[in-house]
């Protein structure tokens, strides 16, 4: 078990956010976390990630070396690529006095190629395209050789093409480095190609749980609002 989430609280200004969240996820398993804006996806992320701390529950984590790829890349427009993903290695506490440079530049050069990239380490973020800087995320996210990567709507504004080379790579990392993968995602492909399992949140709750399969075909009412992007059911949107 490499993340297991136990009866996880959390609230903003008296607003509940998470109401007793649990799931586990296992190594090289892919966890979709899906559900309408607002119902908590990204709270989870940062909980895992440590970037906030919850009310009340327990986070056990087999692992405490996490990658994280963000919803539009973030890399450092300032840094080339190179730079970009040698940072952890180089700024980390416990990791910037492990490496050589010309080791660096050797996991750098090899994260890249693992992602389908090829002597781009000098090029800015700017000279590459959205599928491509999205790629580079992904080759800075898993340069400490992660076991636990946390996806935050890995394909968003990209185009199918682009989406499916993107949806490809997630099950590569996973399958070949034996990831917990968590990925927060509105799209169905995204669910349908990433994901061995599904939750769905709704109020800070999950509402729903099962595989892809099972979300297309259920009668759910949570699950098929969801699937059909309908308007009326027992989810009420933020729009309304």
């Amino acid at each position: 078990m490499l993340v297991q989430l136990k009866d996880i609280h959390k609230s903003y200004d008296d607003k509940a956010v998470l109401n007793g969240v649990s799931f586990n996820v296992e190594a090289g398993e892919g966890l979709a976390v899906v559900g309408f804006s607002g119902s908590g996806k990204s709270t989870v992320l940062k909980i895992i990630s440590r970037l906030i701390e919850p009310d009340s529950g327990e986070i056990i984590l087999g692992d405490d070396n996490i990658g994280m790829v963000f919803q539009y890349s973030a890399l450092f427009d300032s840094l080339n690529i190179y730079e970009n993903i040698a940072f952890a290695l180089k700024e980390r506490k416990e990791l910037k006095k492990k490496y050589t440079e010309v080791q660096i530049r050797e996991i750098v050069r090899e994260k890249l190629t693992l992602v389908g990239l090829d002597n781009i380490e000098d090029k800015f973020p700017s000279e590459l395209s959205g599928g491509m800087q999205k790629r580079v995320s992904f080759a800075r996210a898993i340069v400490t050789n992660p076991r636990i990567i946390l996806y935050d709507e890995p394909t968003a504004g990209l185009d199918p093409v682009s989406s499916t080379v993107i949806e490809d790579y997630i099950v590569q990392l996973k399958n070949e480095l034996r990831t917990a993968s968590i990925i927060v995602t509105h799209q169905m492909s995204t669910i349908k190609r990433t994901s061995d399992r599904v939750i769905m949140l709704y109020n800070g709750q999950i509402v729903w749980q099962g595989t892809p399969a099972e979300m297309l075909i259920s009668n759910d009412p949570y699950a098929r609002q969801f699937v059909l992007a309908q308007r009326e059911g027992p989810m009420i949107t933020a729009a309304g």
